[in-house]
Protein backbone atom coordinates (compact mmCIF):
# COMPACT_ATOMS: atom_id res chain seq x y z
CA UNK A 1 0.00 0.00 0.00
CA UNK A 2 1.43 3.35 -1.04
CA UNK A 3 3.17 5.40 0.05
CA UNK A 4 6.21 3.18 0.64
CA UNK A 5 9.92 3.96 0.50
CA UNK A 6 10.03 2.08 -2.79
CA UNK A 7 7.11 3.99 -4.32
CA UNK A 8 8.66 7.32 -3.30
CA UNK A 9 12.00 6.34 -4.88
CA UNK A 10 10.30 5.41 -8.16
CA UNK A 11 8.32 8.64 -8.06
CA UNK A 12 11.63 10.51 -7.71
CA UNK A 13 13.16 8.50 -10.57
CA UNK A 14 10.22 9.43 -12.79
CA UNK A 15 10.34 13.09 -11.76
CA UNK A 16 14.05 13.31 -12.57
CA UNK A 17 13.56 11.31 -15.81
CA UNK A 18 16.21 8.76 -14.89
CA UNK A 19 14.07 5.71 -15.73
CA UNK A 20 14.59 4.02 -19.08
CA UNK A 21 11.78 1.45 -18.94
CA UNK A 22 9.47 -0.48 -16.63
CA UNK A 23 10.70 -2.51 -13.66
CA UNK A 24 11.24 -5.64 -15.74
CA UNK A 25 13.16 -3.80 -18.45
CA UNK A 26 15.47 -2.08 -15.96
CA UNK A 27 16.08 -5.40 -14.11
CA UNK A 28 15.12 -3.87 -10.79
CA UNK A 29 16.08 -5.80 -7.64
CA UNK A 30 16.04 -4.95 -3.93
CA UNK A 31 17.93 -6.45 -1.01
CA UNK A 32 14.74 -7.01 0.94
CA UNK A 33 11.37 -5.67 2.00
CA UNK A 34 10.19 -4.71 5.48
CA UNK A 35 6.80 -4.66 7.13
CA UNK A 36 4.88 -1.40 7.18
CA UNK A 37 6.28 0.70 10.03
CA UNK A 38 9.72 -0.96 10.02
CA UNK A 39 12.72 1.22 9.13
CA UNK A 40 15.85 0.44 7.11
CA UNK A 41 19.31 2.04 7.04
CA UNK A 42 21.62 1.24 4.14
CA UNK A 43 19.09 -0.65 2.02
CA UNK A 44 20.42 -1.70 -1.41
CA UNK A 45 18.66 -1.68 -4.78
CA UNK A 46 19.98 -2.36 -8.29
CA UNK A 47 18.60 -1.16 -11.62
CA UNK A 48 19.52 0.31 -15.01
CA UNK A 49 19.23 4.11 -15.18
CA UNK A 50 19.83 6.82 -17.74
CA UNK A 51 23.58 7.53 -18.01
CA UNK A 52 25.96 10.01 -19.58
CA UNK A 53 28.54 7.27 -20.09
CA UNK A 54 27.79 5.49 -23.37
CA UNK A 55 30.92 3.38 -23.78
CA UNK A 56 29.87 0.52 -21.49
CA UNK A 57 29.86 -3.13 -22.56
CA UNK A 58 27.38 -5.85 -21.64
CA UNK A 59 29.24 -6.62 -18.41
CA UNK A 60 28.95 -3.00 -17.29
CA UNK A 61 32.63 -2.36 -17.88
CA UNK A 62 34.26 0.55 -19.64
CA UNK A 63 35.37 -0.80 -23.03
CA UNK A 64 38.86 -2.16 -22.47
CA UNK A 65 39.73 0.37 -19.78
CA UNK A 66 38.92 1.27 -16.20
CA UNK A 67 36.22 3.90 -15.82
CA UNK A 68 37.96 7.10 -14.70
CA UNK A 69 37.01 7.99 -11.14
CA UNK A 70 36.88 11.18 -9.12
CA UNK A 71 37.96 11.47 -5.50
CA UNK A 72 34.54 10.39 -4.25
CA UNK A 73 34.85 7.10 -6.13
CA UNK A 74 32.20 7.86 -8.77
CA UNK A 75 32.88 7.70 -12.53
CA UNK A 76 33.93 11.05 -13.93
CA UNK A 77 31.31 12.81 -16.02
CA UNK A 78 28.43 10.65 -14.81
CA UNK A 79 25.10 11.99 -13.53
CA UNK A 80 25.24 12.90 -9.84
CA UNK A 81 22.44 10.48 -8.93
CA UNK A 82 22.71 11.15 -5.18
CA UNK A 83 22.29 14.91 -5.49
CA UNK A 84 19.58 14.70 -8.16
CA UNK A 85 17.42 12.17 -6.31
CA UNK A 86 17.84 13.62 -2.82
CA UNK A 87 16.69 16.94 -4.24
CA UNK A 88 13.18 15.55 -4.81
CA UNK A 89 12.87 12.78 -2.17
CA UNK A 90 11.13 13.31 1.22
CA UNK A 91 13.53 14.16 4.05
CA UNK A 92 13.14 10.77 5.72
CA UNK A 93 14.36 8.95 2.58
CA UNK A 94 17.97 9.50 1.49
CA UNK A 95 20.14 8.04 -1.26
CA UNK A 96 23.56 7.40 0.31
CA UNK A 97 25.64 6.54 -2.75
CA UNK A 98 25.86 4.48 -5.90
CA UNK A 99 28.36 2.45 -7.93
CA UNK A 100 28.41 0.53 -11.24
CA UNK A 101 27.88 -3.23 -10.87
CA UNK A 102 28.12 -6.24 -13.22
CA UNK A 103 24.99 -6.95 -15.25
CA UNK A 104 24.38 -10.19 -13.31
CA UNK A 105 24.38 -8.42 -9.92
CA UNK A 106 21.22 -8.86 -7.83
CA UNK A 107 20.60 -6.72 -4.77
CA UNK A 108 18.67 -9.66 -3.30
CA UNK A 109 20.63 -12.76 -4.27
CA UNK A 110 24.14 -11.22 -4.20
CA UNK A 111 23.62 -10.14 -0.58
CA UNK A 112 25.89 -12.05 1.84
CA UNK A 113 24.04 -11.18 5.07
CA UNK A 114 21.36 -9.01 6.61
CA UNK A 115 21.30 -7.47 10.06
CA UNK A 116 18.36 -6.31 12.17
CA UNK A 117 18.20 -4.26 15.35
CA UNK A 118 15.17 -4.23 17.62
CA UNK A 119 15.10 -1.38 20.17
CA UNK A 120 13.36 -1.72 23.54
CA UNK A 121 13.27 -0.22 27.03
CA UNK A 122 14.60 -2.43 29.80
CA UNK A 123 11.69 -2.32 32.22
CA UNK A 124 11.92 -5.32 34.55
CA UNK A 125 13.22 -7.62 31.82
CA UNK A 126 15.78 -10.31 32.67
CA UNK A 127 18.33 -9.51 29.96
CA UNK A 128 20.74 -12.30 30.96
CA UNK A 129 18.04 -14.95 30.50
CA UNK A 130 16.91 -13.30 27.24
CA UNK A 131 20.45 -13.39 25.85
CA UNK A 132 20.90 -17.02 26.91
CA UNK A 133 17.69 -17.90 25.10
CA UNK A 134 18.63 -15.81 22.06
CA UNK A 135 21.93 -17.65 21.63
CA UNK A 136 19.90 -20.82 21.02
CA UNK A 137 18.69 -19.23 17.76
CA UNK A 138 22.22 -19.09 16.32
CA UNK A 139 22.92 -21.61 13.57
CA UNK A 140 20.87 -23.17 10.80
CA UNK A 141 17.40 -24.14 11.98
CA UNK A 142 13.87 -24.59 10.70
CA UNK A 143 12.21 -21.33 11.79
CA UNK A 144 8.64 -22.09 10.70
CA UNK A 145 7.45 -21.57 14.29
CA UNK A 146 9.04 -18.10 14.29
CA UNK A 147 7.41 -16.59 11.19
CA UNK A 148 4.21 -15.98 9.30
CA UNK A 149 3.99 -19.00 7.04
CA UNK A 150 3.46 -18.51 3.30
CA UNK A 151 2.82 -22.04 2.04
CA UNK A 152 2.17 -20.79 -1.49
CA UNK A 153 5.57 -19.20 -2.14
CA UNK A 154 7.88 -20.53 0.57
CA UNK A 155 8.68 -24.24 0.87
CA UNK A 156 12.00 -24.13 2.74
CA UNK A 157 11.93 -22.65 6.23
CA UNK A 158 15.54 -23.31 7.13
CA UNK A 159 17.53 -20.14 7.72
CA UNK A 160 20.97 -19.42 9.16
CA UNK A 161 21.29 -16.97 12.07
CA UNK A 162 24.95 -15.94 12.29
CA UNK A 163 24.98 -13.89 15.50
CA UNK A 164 22.77 -12.64 18.32
CA UNK A 165 23.48 -10.08 21.03
CA UNK A 166 21.75 -7.64 23.37
CA UNK A 167 23.53 -4.37 24.14
CA UNK A 168 22.70 -1.00 25.75
CA UNK A 169 22.21 2.08 23.58
CA UNK A 170 23.41 5.59 24.33
CA UNK A 171 19.98 6.74 25.48
CA UNK A 172 18.05 6.88 28.73
CA UNK A 173 14.65 8.34 29.59
CA UNK A 174 13.52 9.00 33.16
CA UNK A 175 15.84 6.32 34.50
CA UNK A 176 14.99 3.76 31.82
CA UNK A 177 17.81 2.40 29.64
CA UNK A 178 17.28 1.77 25.94
CA UNK A 179 18.64 -1.56 24.66
CA UNK A 180 18.89 -3.20 21.25
CA UNK A 181 18.67 -6.82 20.14
CA UNK A 182 21.00 -7.32 17.15
CA UNK A 183 20.42 -10.33 14.91
CA UNK A 184 22.50 -11.14 11.83
CA UNK A 185 21.60 -13.78 9.27
CA UNK A 186 21.95 -14.77 5.65
CA UNK A 187 18.21 -14.25 5.06
CA UNK A 188 15.00 -14.06 7.09
CA UNK A 189 11.45 -15.34 6.75
CA UNK A 190 8.33 -13.19 6.78
CA UNK A 191 7.96 -11.63 10.29
CA UNK A 192 10.76 -13.87 11.59
CA UNK A 193 12.57 -11.23 13.64
CA UNK A 194 9.39 -9.85 15.20
CA UNK A 195 8.26 -13.37 16.15
CA UNK A 196 11.63 -14.19 17.73
CA UNK A 197 11.61 -10.93 19.70
CA UNK A 198 8.05 -11.57 20.93
CA UNK A 199 9.09 -14.93 22.40
CA UNK A 200 12.23 -13.39 23.91
CA UNK A 201 10.12 -10.73 25.64
CA UNK A 202 7.96 -13.48 27.19
CA UNK A 203 11.15 -15.13 28.45
CA UNK A 204 12.51 -11.82 29.78
CA UNK A 205 9.25 -11.25 31.69
CA UNK A 206 9.48 -14.69 33.28
CA UNK A 207 6.39 -15.92 31.45
CA UNK A 208 8.34 -18.59 29.54
CA UNK A 209 11.60 -20.46 30.15
CA UNK A 210 14.55 -20.34 27.72
CA UNK A 211 13.84 -24.00 26.89
CA UNK A 212 10.76 -22.91 24.94
CA UNK A 213 13.18 -21.87 22.17
CA UNK A 214 14.39 -25.47 21.87
CA UNK A 215 10.81 -26.71 21.72
CA UNK A 216 9.82 -24.22 19.00
CA UNK A 217 12.89 -25.07 16.91
CA UNK A 218 11.97 -28.76 17.06
CA UNK A 219 9.41 -28.93 14.26
CA UNK A 220 9.11 -32.74 14.14
CA UNK A 221 6.01 -32.90 16.32
CA UNK A 222 5.09 -29.27 17.02
CA UNK A 223 2.92 -26.82 15.14
CA UNK A 224 3.34 -23.08 15.73
CA UNK A 225 1.45 -21.85 18.83
CA UNK A 226 -0.66 -18.75 18.34
CA UNK A 227 1.04 -15.61 19.71
CA UNK A 228 1.30 -11.92 18.82
CA UNK A 229 4.37 -10.56 17.08
CA UNK A 230 6.44 -7.77 18.63
CA UNK A 231 5.47 -4.26 17.41
CA UNK A 232 6.99 -3.10 14.12
CA UNK A 233 8.11 0.46 15.00
CA UNK A 234 11.32 -0.43 16.96
CA UNK A 235 12.67 -2.73 14.20
CA UNK A 236 15.41 -1.52 11.81
CA UNK A 237 17.06 -3.36 8.89
CA UNK A 238 20.71 -2.29 8.89
CA UNK A 239 23.60 -2.07 6.48
CA UNK A 240 26.41 0.49 6.20
CA UNK A 241 25.91 4.25 6.64
CA UNK A 242 27.99 6.72 4.65
CA UNK A 243 29.14 10.13 5.88
CA UNK A 244 26.41 12.02 4.03
CA UNK A 245 23.74 9.86 5.65
CA UNK A 246 25.39 10.28 9.05
CA UNK A 247 25.17 14.07 8.83
CA UNK A 248 21.57 13.95 7.62
CA UNK A 249 20.48 11.56 10.39
CA UNK A 250 22.31 13.65 12.98
CA UNK A 251 20.26 16.68 11.98
CA UNK A 252 17.04 14.67 12.00
CA UNK A 253 17.93 13.26 15.42
CA UNK A 254 18.32 16.77 16.86
CA UNK A 255 14.89 17.66 15.51
CA UNK A 256 13.25 14.59 17.08
CA UNK A 257 14.99 15.31 20.40
CA UNK A 258 13.44 18.78 20.36
CA UNK A 259 10.02 17.25 19.71
CA UNK A 260 10.60 14.73 22.50
CA UNK A 261 11.47 17.56 24.88
CA UNK A 262 8.14 19.23 24.06
CA UNK A 263 6.22 16.03 24.80
CA UNK A 264 8.15 15.53 28.03
CA UNK A 265 7.34 19.08 29.15
CA UNK A 266 3.65 18.45 28.45
CA UNK A 267 3.86 15.16 30.35
CA UNK A 268 5.44 16.75 33.43
CA UNK A 269 3.28 19.88 33.41
CA UNK A 270 -0.21 18.63 32.67
CA UNK A 271 -0.61 14.88 33.20
CA UNK A 272 -0.97 13.37 36.70
CA UNK A 273 1.54 10.54 37.10
CA UNK A 274 -1.17 8.18 38.39
CA UNK A 275 -3.27 8.19 35.20
CA UNK A 276 -3.37 4.69 33.75
CA UNK A 277 -0.50 3.56 35.96
CA UNK A 278 -2.50 0.71 37.43
CA UNK A 279 -3.19 -0.67 33.93
CA UNK A 280 0.25 -0.22 32.41
CA UNK A 281 2.63 -3.15 32.00
CA UNK A 282 5.97 -1.32 31.97
CA UNK A 283 7.81 -4.24 30.42
CA UNK A 284 5.44 -4.69 27.50
CA UNK A 285 7.46 -2.56 25.05
CA UNK A 286 4.30 -1.61 23.17
CA UNK A 287 2.28 -4.78 23.80
CA UNK A 288 -0.22 -4.92 26.65
CA UNK A 289 0.08 -8.16 28.59
CA UNK A 290 -1.15 -9.34 31.98
CA UNK A 291 1.03 -11.93 33.67
CA UNK A 292 -1.92 -13.58 35.44
CA UNK A 293 -3.65 -14.31 32.13
CA UNK A 294 -0.60 -15.63 30.28
CA UNK A 295 -1.14 -19.01 28.64
CA UNK A 296 2.13 -20.95 28.17
CA UNK A 297 3.12 -21.20 24.50
CA UNK A 298 3.22 -24.97 24.56
CA UNK A 299 -0.38 -25.08 25.86
CA UNK A 300 -1.90 -22.77 23.25
CA UNK A 301 -3.96 -23.46 20.17
CA UNK A 302 -1.69 -24.03 17.18
CA UNK A 303 -1.75 -22.83 13.60
CA UNK A 304 -2.07 -25.26 10.65
CA UNK A 305 1.18 -26.97 9.71
CA UNK A 306 2.91 -26.46 6.36
CA UNK A 307 1.69 -29.87 5.19
CA UNK A 308 -1.91 -29.03 6.14
CA UNK A 309 -1.71 -25.70 4.33
CA UNK A 310 -0.34 -27.35 1.19
CA UNK A 311 -3.03 -30.05 1.30
CA UNK A 312 -5.71 -27.37 1.51
CA UNK A 313 -4.18 -25.52 -1.45
CA UNK A 314 -4.14 -28.71 -3.54
CA UNK A 315 -7.80 -29.37 -2.65
CA UNK A 316 -8.72 -25.86 -3.83
CA UNK A 317 -6.85 -26.48 -7.11
CA UNK A 318 -8.70 -29.75 -7.72
CA UNK A 319 -12.06 -28.07 -7.15
CA UNK A 320 -11.13 -25.28 -9.54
Amino acid sequence: MDPTVESEIFKALETTRLLIGDRKEIQYSRCGRTDKGVSAVGQVIALYLRSKLKDIDAHNKHSGETVPEEQDGQPEGEIDYVRVLNGVLPKDIRIVGWCPVPSDFSARFSCLSREYKYFFWNDNLNLLVMETAGKKLIGEHDFRNFCKMDAVKVHNYRRNVMSFEISPCDMRFEGHQLYAIKIKGSAFLWHQVRCMVAVLFMIGQGLESPEVIDALLDTRTLRKPQYLMAPEIPLVLLSYAGQALHVHLENECRLYHLQAAIFQEALLSHLPLSIGAENKDSSSNGVTRKKASHVPLMSRETEPSYEERRAKLETVKLRA
